[in-house]
């Protein structure tokens, strides 16, 4: 994995490849194939599979405080080392090289987790190294973006390591992943350049936290959540994550996310307050351990009704009841679009608006091939016409 501009991580082919190597890569990649949810149990076609729904925090304020919403996934994962139901968690954590970066990061402690607690909104490949982490044996926890743990998920079918190595799958409720431009975007507003900052935090240390910016000569710089997601970083989104047909973690044992309190209006509010996380239990190993947190003390907790969980995240049901429209444009515009079955995007759609499916149609068209043109004009004249 190498990372190209505007600061996206892309893989590169360093050799030929076999038909089997290329037949998994396919078989595993959510690129190319976004992993099925689970049949069977309860189903919502925006929230996936799930076992129970709840709002909570961790009890401990420490790791509440840390987390980006109300450090429950970082609770969750403490629960599960103490417990000793897995040696050691597989996670992201800011890059001391690159501090807007990211780079993964072994856990065994409250301290190493909680070192990498907060969201980062930047490209990772929690993967790459994965052939090597199932070789070393024990058994870990895995913390990623739902399409690293769709990936994950689809390499089972392959490698017979993965169900045993790695018991647990965590995940998160994700907005798209912005492109390190965006971060960029943000230090210079805070009038500091991207090359001097030695520490970088986009969220965490309060909810939804500030985002903060530090050079080595102790000049600093911070920024609310609603300016540095809102005009910066979601406009930096790559386009693979618009159609994306599972942000929300599905495929996951549980998934996280913010519990955001919504105006007269419903939509949320980004006022600094107490954390409260949505959590998600999806498989009964999920549910196993979140009830066994709860018992233990280390997460307090409410049920949720799933018909509530949109008050929380509106974003996250309309972007699933447009991603039919949005695929649509994609294939007319003769295009590719990954694999995306028994993941309940024609139900979704079902409840779509007709004028907001049509913006988006002809919105995805034009973007798509605006973007064609201009790679078109990029290109040397030979490729052009070629």
């Amino acid at each position: 994995m190498t990372t190209q501009e505007p600061g996206f991580a892309r893989p590169i082919q360093q050799r030929p490849i076999s038909r089997g190597a290329e037949a998994r890569i396919a078989g595993c990649c959510p690129g190319s194939k976004v992993a099925p949810w689970r049949s069977g149990g309860r189903r919502h076609p925006f929230w996936g599979p799930w076992q129970s729904t709840v709002t909570g925090a961790a009890s401990d304020p420490v790791v509440r405080y840390a987390g980006a919403s109300g450090g429950a996934l970082s609770a969750l994962l403490i629960h599960a080392l103490e417990r000793k139901l897995v040696d050691r968690v597989l996670h992201v954590e800011a890059d001391p090289a690159r501090p807007t970066g990211n780079r993964m990061r072994w856990s065994t402690t409250r301290k190493e987790v909680l070192a990498g607690a907060g969201s980062r909104y930047a490209a990772s490949s929690p993967l790459a190294a994965i052939d090597q982490a199932l070789g070393e044996g024990g058994r870990f926890a895995f913390v990623g973006k739902p399409c690293d743990v769709s990936a994950l998920r689809q390499l089972e079918r392959y490698d017979s390591r993965v169900a045993t190595a790695v018991p647990l799958m965590f995940s998160f409720f994700c907005g798209g992943l912005p492109s390190s431009a965006g971060a960029d975007e943000i230090v210079r507003a805070m009038g500091l350049a991207p090359d001097e900052i030695t520490a970088f935090r986009y969220r965490g240390q309060g909810w939804p936290g500030l985002t903060v910016a530090s050079t080595a000569d102790g000049r600093s710089g911070e920024m609310s959540y609603a300016d540095s997601w809102g005009r910066h970083l979601s406009r930096q989104v790559q386009f693979r994550c618009k159609i994306c047909p599972d942000a929300v973690g599905g495929a996951a044992d549980i998934a996280c996310a913010d519990a955001w309190y919504g105006d007269a209006a419903g939509y949320p509010t980004f006022e600094e307050q107490d954390g409260r996380s949505l959590i998600m239990s999806r498989t009964t190993v999920g549910e196993a351990l979140l009830r066994s947190a709860q018992e233990a003390g280390a997460i307090q907790a409410a049920p949720l009704a799933i018909a509530d969980v949109e008050r929380m995240q509106p974003a996250q049901a309309q972007r699933k009841r447009m991603i039919i429209a949005r695929t649509t444009a994609v294939r007319a515009c003769l295009q590719p679009v990954p694999v995306m079955r028994n993941l309940d995007v024609v139900t979704a759609a079902r409840s779509a608006r007709l004028y907001d499916a049509g913006h988006n149609l002809l919105g995805t068209m034009r973007r798509v091939l605006q973007r064609r043109w201009r790679n078109r004009w990029r290109a040397s004249p030979q490729e052009r016409t070629a």
